[in-house]
């Protein structure tokens, strides 16, 4: 995985990638200016590990969500409001995100989470119970939800 922070908090995460140079191109253009540094974000690194073992992993992290839209900032931190191990509909975060008549533009915004986990965006599911999209594709969103459910307190 890597991930990306400013000084204002995270910026982007990407998914678990077999290798460093595919990481990278999933980061895309924001590592750039990029500088290695294992010494920020105390503790995350751990709390990843932990989390995809299946333990029940809280991501208080500060965001710098600086480069989304209003609209995207409030259906992201809505959908940080999901329980780890449960699931909710888009309409569900629209209407936390104070938009509730744009379930589809909500999924549109959390298609570009740059945060995924952080931000948990796989917790997102249809009206009808079907998974829905997932930029990392409909398994690895299964697998992210079996995860939680087999940790689930």
């Amino acid at each position: 995985m890597g991930i990306l922070a400013s000084d204002r908090g995270l910026v982007a995460v990407s998914l678990p990638c077999p290798s460093e140079r595919g990481t990278v191109w999933l980061l895309g253009k924001k590592t750039r200016n990029a500088a290695r540094s294992d010494a920020l974000l105390p503790g995350l690194v751990e709390r990843l590990t932990r989390y995809f073992r299946g333990v029940p992993v809280e991501f208080p992290d500060e965001l710098d969500l600086s480069e989304a839209t209003p609209f995207q900032r409030r259906v992201w931190q809505a959908a940080r409001l999901i329980p780890y191990g449960e699931t909710r509909s888009y309409a569900w975060v629209a209407v936390q995100a104070g938009s509730p008549m744009a379930a589809r533009a909500t999924g549109q915004a959390l298609g570009k989470n740059p945060l995924p986990v952080i931000v948990p965006c796989h917790r997102v599911i249809a009206a009808d119970g079907s998974l829905g999209g997932f930029t990392g594709g409909l398994n690895l969103k299964r697998k992210l939800l079996a995860i939680e459910s087999q940790g689930k307190p």
